[in-house]
């Protein structure tokens, strides 16, 4: 026998609007448009009566269940009077009665209304205050915590720092050097090629040993490992947090800044100084092969060099490898804290990690060259 197909019908009642539904009301059949379906809402006055009646549904799944819901929930915001129990199967009316039992997210709702000028503005105030205030929050804890260090009571494993040392240090000499010689081989190229037509090739040997030692080999080595080792540090901490192996910590009488995250920024701090000075070496190596290529003699690009390179200019870029090691593993450390509880937050806590290390690194530069020209350094 063939079964009736799906049927919506609004009957006029007096006292209100009655809904009646029959047929197999299932996905795989078609069913009626949204007009047609809350089109009979239309015209009802506050305080009238709705009745749903549902006996002649031979067959449902969910997708009456949300079509119900959605009636009641327009019809109450209309202030009708809902009656959905008295002709509808118990089966219907006690699934209804659950989802209505669930309260709406209004906060959701809030989100999504459209918010003026000025509010906006104040939930970016808000938000950028209370990021200001985890940042000085963490500034204090690892104050404290280097205090610890030097009091000989801050506990973590040694094992951990040599281990993240190593991280830093001999795992990250490969792409150093790629990336420096080719940043020293690129400021040769085009210094030369500038150069020439003054007849003063000689000078590249000047641009590139000066342009890597208070510049480029510093900054392009903080770069490098805020994408390397910042972002890994964030992942690490925020992958522990997921794990709640840093409420374990905690549990155990552990500081988890004591324990985490200050092994990182003390690793951190003692290794870009002299990755740094490697990556100067490095670039200034890629532009004696330039140079060496085009003509001018190695031996005579070495005695140019040192003789423009003096201990205060090879100095600056060291100084500010120190708080660029300084931001990488502060930035790292405070995403990672700040992770949340599922395995999306880590990846978003380690985008935050090497965005902010990136920023702070160019910011920290600009400020640095402010400095050295006021000095006249």
């Amino acid at each position: 026998m063939k079964e009736s197909p799906v049927s919506l019908k609004w009957t006029d009642t007096e006292e209100g609007r009655l809904l009646c539904i029959s047929g197999p009301w299932t996905l795989q059949q078609a069913r009626p448009d949204s007009e047609e379906v809350f089109g009979g809402l239309a015209g009802l006055a506050a305080g009238a009566r709705l009745e749903l009646d549902t006996q002649g549904v031979s067959a449902y799944d969910a997708s009456l269940v949300s079509l119900l819901f959605a009636v009641v929930r327009k019809a109450r915001e209309r202030g009708l009077e809902v009656d959905y129990r008295a002709r509808s199967q118990e089966g219907v009316s006690r699934l209804l009665q659950l989802a209505l039992c669930v309260p709406e997210d209004k906060s959701r709702a809030e989100r999504e209304r459209e918010r003026d000028f000025f509010s906006r503005v104040g939930e970016a105030t808000i938000e950028k205050y209370d990021a200001f205030l985890d940042v000085m929050h963490f500034v204090g804890e690892a104050v404290l915590s280097v205090g610890r260090l030097l009091r000989g009571r801050a506990i973590f494993r040694k094992q951990d720092l040599w281990t993240t040392v190593q991280g830093c240090g001999s795992e990250a000499l490969p792409i150093v050097s790629l990336i420096s010689v080719l940043i020293g081989m690129i400021f040769a190229f085009v210094g030369k090629a500038q150069l020439d037509a003054f007849g003063a090739s000689i000078y590249v040997a000047d641009l590139v040993a000066i342009a890597m030692v208070r510049e480029m080999g510093c900054v392009m080595t903080a770069i490098i490992m805020s994408g390397r080792t910042g972002a890994a540090f964030a992942a690490q901490i925020g992958s522990m947090k997921v794990n709640q192996e840093v409420d374990a910590l905690v549990t155990f009488g552990f500081k988890p800044f004591d324990f985490l995250v200050l092994p990182r920024m003390l690793a951190l701090i003692l290794m870009l100084p002299l990755l740094t000075i490697y990556s100067n070496i490095v670039g200034i190596v890629g532009g004696l092969l330039v140079s060496w290529l085009s003509g001018i003699p190695a031996l005579v690009y070495y005695h140019q060099t040192v003789a423009r390179l003096d201990l205060t200019q090879m100095s600056l870029g060291v100084i500010k490898s120190v708080a660029f090691g300084i931001v990488i593993a502060g930035a790292g450390c405070l995403r990672g804290m700040q992770c949340g509880n599922s395995s999306t937050a880590v990846g978003m806590a380690t985008t935050r990690a090497v965005v902010t290390s990136i920023t702070a690194i160019i910011v920290i530069d600009s400020l640095f060259a402010v400095l050295f020209t006021v000095l006249d350094i």
